[in-house]
């Protein structure tokens, strides 16, 4: 029980074994720790140099032998404030460069910021996100007939209630088996046959982000945050849009 409090404020497994051994021992010999502690001479040794420069720890010589003993336990103590204050210093310190810390950051949004996912929770969680943008006009190309397969009606009814809740215009093209009946609140769409464009993956446009899903064998999404890719896609996605007038 102590071991594991003196581990918990900091103390290494083995810094806590040859404290205890020395506090329950009184001054004794290095060995004598050594063998309480269970740990070989040699590391009992360097051990107590370090808790000996921390202060926890003192030799005294009796004759030609060196004897070690803990000091007050109370010394632990002023260990933590010491390193409270130097926490505090620290973090003083770093709010002067957290400024240029930010700018060095920010000007590496043109580099693409890529998440990836799996599963059925990876592709709700790409959805959600979604769900956030700033920007409420979205643009996806949806294999519909395959996201059936992956997801109920009752899941894809929901998460359709949740869209026109956060008021999310999406634009829509769309692959199926068969062209749906009209379109739903904020919600435009074109159909497109899937014999003549058969996919698999559906991708959705959002703000300065692409997310892709692919819906068959392993479920797997990604997320590419970048302005110059997101303004990529919306201009494929803009020609598909006028492409797939003739099907409607």
């Amino acid at each position: 029980m102590l071991k594991e409090q003196l581990e918990k404020i900091g103390m290494a497994d083995k810094e806590a074994k040859v404290f205890l051994a020395s506090l329950e021992l009184g001054s004794s010999a290095v060995q004598e720790i050594a063998k309480k502690a269970d740990i070989n001479r040699a590391t009992t040794y360097v051990i107590i140099e370090k808790l000996m420069k921390k202060g926890l720890m003192s030799s005294v010589e009796k004759g030609k032998k060196t004897f070690f003993q803990t000091e007050d336990p109370k010394r632990l103590l002023k260990l933590l404030e010491e390193q409270e204050e130097g926490i505090k210093r620290k973090e003083e310190e770093f709010k002067k460069y957290l400024p240029e810390l930010e700018t060095l950051f920010n000007s590496t949004e043109e580099k693409p910021k890529v998440r990836f996912f799996e599963g059925k929770d990876g592709l709700i969680a790409i959805r959600e996100d979604y769900f956030k943008a700033k920007d409420k006009e979205v643009l996806g190309i949806f294999a519909r007939d395959e996201e059936k397969k992956v997801f109920t009606q009752e899941e894809r009814k929901n998460a359709l209630k949740e869209r026109i809740n956060k008021k999310i215009n999406l634009k829509l093209i769309y692959t199926d088996e068969e062209k749906a009946k009209g379109e739903s609140k904020l919600t435009k769409v074109r159909f497109v046959p899937k014999d003549k464009f058969p996919l698999s993956s559906s991708y959705i446009i959002y703000d300065n982000k692409v997310g892709i899903v692919s819906l068959k064998g392993k479920l797997i999404g990604v997320i590419i945050e970048n302005k110059e890719i997101s303004n990529t896609f919306r201009s494929i996605f803009n020609l598909a849009w006028d492409g797939a007038e003739k099907y409607q």
